[in-house]
């Protein structure tokens, strides 16, 4: 069987992925702070905050045993992220901060590694995609903790595939940026005073004109990237829009 874990299942991006993997077949794993949305036999939910991650190692590892043995090919999506705090780094809250790498960096890293640990003696395909974003290539202003994330978030990913490389059968890493999307992250951008994000009307300008992608088209495009040829071809850190 086919295993697909996805972080951030509940909303936007994760909620889209799981939805037309369940509906292609796929067995999915979610992993999301809140009660599962899907009621499918081929659904398993398990919940954890991302932001607490003395618990992650132990869950991803419960989750591991329970699809190991089974699968057939089997992907990691990191996809769950936050865009707080958005300010100058002058003003924002130190404790989101934390909160902001843990879940944007921290996180990735340690279910990442966890998944290479746990899949070391299987010889089945093993990949693992990380839902970065253009802010890990360029700084914006107003979103100094994302954008380190983000950026930290490539930089690991490159240096994971290096060793996965030496490897006869090392996991497939790739950190791709999906554009900007219609999602809950992109409603609270839009809710950032000027003085917070200098570049909001531009992003309220996106939603205006209708160039925000939905959800489901980049989870689609999302899916077919990383279940393609392509994706072993792919540099490690790339862009959903130049694919």
């Amino acid at each position: 069987m086919d295993v697909f874990i996805v972080t951030g299942s509940t909303n936007g991006i994760g909620q889209e992925l799981v939805k037309q993997l369940l509906d292609n077949n796929k067995v999915v794993y979610g992993i999301a702070r809140g009660e599962s949305k899907f009621e499918h036999s081929n659904y398993h939910h398990f919940i954890l905050d991302l932001a607490k991650t003395e618990k992650i190692a132990e869950t991803m590892e419960e989750l591991m045993n329970e699809v190991i043995e089974g699968a057939t090919t089997i992907t990691l999506i990191n996809n769950a992220g936050t865009i707080e705090p958005i300010g100058t780094a002058g003003d924002i809250d130190n404790n989101l901060v934390a909160k902001s790498i843990a879940v944007n960096l921290t996180a990735p890293m340690i279910l990442t590694g966890t998944f290479i640990k746990m899949t070391e003696q299987k010889e089945i395909p093993k990949k693992v995609m990380q839902i970065s974003s253009g802010a890990g290539r360029k700084g914006y202003e107003g979103w100094s903790s994302y954008c380190a994330g983000k950026a930290g978030l490539d930089r690991f990913t490159e240096a994971v595939q290096l060793d996965e490389a030496s490897k006869s059968n090392g996991v497939k890493l790739v950190s791709i940026a999906p554009g900007i999307i219609d999602t809950n992250m992109q409603g609270r951008i839009r809710e950032s005073t000027e003085s917070e994000f200098p570049l909001v009307d531009r992003f309220k300008e996106y939603k205006n004109t209708g160039q925000l992608s939905s959800a489901e088209e980049v989870a689609s495009k999302l899916i077919r990237f990383v279940e393609s040829e392509q994706y072993y071809t792919s540099e490690v850190v790339t862009d959903l829009r130049q694919l």
